[in-house]
């Protein structure tokens, strides 16, 4: 196809992430005429699964591990149907790393007595009587992430695993973060839930069908991405392209519709028409795009939306495992990184056998001086670390990788709600587009939300004929809101 050539589908979709992807995948069952393009070589934004080959080794690991857990029971049945009983329930089991020990996580007051001392637990404990106080009694608002932390914790706690942590991961004080985060990552948390849970644990070995991600969750045997390769498969079985290496760059619109996009196709540049968008890429990006462009206040609200990154390093290694744990966090500054994950203990065909690997975390800023890092300097940087512990040392080490992000992670500022209010505002005045997923949406969603928004999407097309009446469409807003606490869900029936 020419460049001036136009070509038709009745509806396309642009990004072959968990959210585009499960869009297609729900049109492709109902028989409607679709394409996804997508601008990498591969599926699964991030939730891919990437092969690590050495000689006649296969390592696998997730870009950051995706478990998969649900409040909504349907979802479960959706990934069975794609995969089948390749995946499996694992105990979870997670630590972090404080003033040289490592704690459990979420926090156990038993262990943490044990370790830090009672006269540290007392403090810990007339600190949140003054935070409740002050807070629950008499009423003192709660304006961002930091106060929220403080009134659920006390200060002495919230400094030790919270604040630390969550200001380490978005390099900003926890004071300029929007409430929301807290309502996401922590809700529901607090001095009395952690102690009615541990309470719980010693006297009942079976827990309530209602789980937090600290106990059980369930992971493909080969990885997240098993789930996205094989609904692209059968996406193309159906006869539905997907084109890789291929990315918008316009967005022509009339009369509160969209009308074509053009993409650059390998190098080629392609017009599309089309009758409907399903669109997961950067809403900060999308608004760019659109011909005629918006308001100059949507772009200047879309400007302030910030993002942040991380660069992350994969390390193989001739060590059987180097702990029982899925996930262990660093919470404090003076660590470089900040999260490392074992593949192994997610899934043991994740590693071969006798070995195992590391995915380490570091959050950055795109572009700056530690995401251009390269393996070996990212390795000089946890090596020290991983040998004074006695973790594993260098002589170990086979093989390390780097996997450098780009807008990976929402920023919640306080005043993200009001800019993304304006963008949204704007964007919903177009009644066959549909913008989905955790960038499309700019929400820091799991990968759950993001396969119901994609089949939410697909089934609103169908439901409307694609007329895009708003009378009629699902609200895509409702799933992940800011007010559901994500660490928690439900095992399958």
């Amino acid at each position: 196809m020419k460049p001036e050539e136009s070509k038709y589908f009745k509806t396309i979709i642009i990004g072959a992430g968990p959210a585009g992807l499960a869009a297609g995948y729900e049109l492709s069952r109902n028989g409607y005429n679709f394409a996804i393009f997508e601008k990498n070589d591969a599926v699964g934004g991030l939730a891919r699964t990437y092969l690590v080959k050495e000689e006649n080794l296969v390592f696998r690991t997730d870009y950051g591990p995706h478990r998969f857990f649900s409040k909504n029971q349907r979802l479960y049945k959706f990934v069975e149907e794609i995969i089948g009983d390749d995946w499996q329930r694992i105990e979870r089991h997670t630590q972090q790393f404080i003033g040289g020990r490592f704690f459990d996580y979420p926090i156990n007051y038993i262990q943490a007595a044990r370790i830090v001392g009672p006269a540290k637990i007392f403090n810990m404990s007339i600190d949140y009587l003054l935070a409740f106080i002050k807070y629950k009694i008499f009423r003192k608002p709660i304006h961002n992430f930091k106060d929220y932390a403080l009134a659920n914790f006390g200060r002495a706690l919230a400094h030790f695993s919270i604040i630390n942590y969550t200001e380490k991961i978005w390099g900003m004080d926890s004071s300029k973060l929007h409430a929301d985060w807290a309502q996401q990552r922590i809700a529901g948390l607090n001095v009395f839930s952690l102690l009615l849970s541990l309470i719980k644990k010693m006297l009942f070995r079976r827990k309530a069908s209602i789980k937090t991600i600290i106990d059980e969750f369930y992971y493909p045997i080969y990885g997240t991405g098993t789930i996205y390769e094989t609904i692209k498969s059968r996406i193309i079985e159906h006869g539905h392209p997907i084109y890789f290496q291929s990315f918008p760059i316009g967005v022509k619109h009339r009369d509160s519709r969209i009308i074509s996009v053009e993409m650059n196709m390998g190098g080629e540049i392609q017009t599309f028409e089309l009758k409907n968008l399903i669109e997961s890429i950067h809403l900060t990006d999308f608004v760019k795009l659109l011909d005629p462009l918006p308001p100059q206040e949507v772009l200047d609200a879309a400007l302030y939306l910030k993002y942040r990154s991380q660069v992350c390093l994969f390390i193989t290694l001739d060590k059987n495992y180097v702990s029982k744990n899925q996930w262990i966090y660093f919470p404090e500054s003076g660590i470089p990184f900040d999260r490392v994950s074992e593949m192994k203990n997610f899934s043991p065909k994740m590693s071969p056998p006798d070995k195992t690997s590391l995915f380490i975390e570091f959050f950055c800023n795109e572009g700056d001086k530690r995401h251009n890092s390269s393996g070996h300097e990212l390795l000089s940087l946890v090596l020290p670390f991983f040998e004074k512990y006695g973790l594993f040392n260098a002589k170990e080490v086979r093989n390390c990788y780097v996997f450098r992000g780009g807008k990976d992670y929402p920023v919640y500022d306080v005043d993200y709600k009001k800019n993304l209010g304006i963008v949204k505002k704007y964007l919903d005045n177009f009644n066959n587009l549909q913008y989905i997923g955790r960038p499309g949406r700019f929400k820091y969603t799991n990968q759950d939300h993001s396969l119901e928004m994609g089949i939410i999407a697909a089934k609103n097309i169908k439901n409307t004929k694609g007329t895009g009446d708003r009378a009629n469409l699902s609200d895509l807003n409702s799933i992940g809101s800011s007010g559901e606490y994500f660490e928690k869900g439900r095992l399958r029936n």
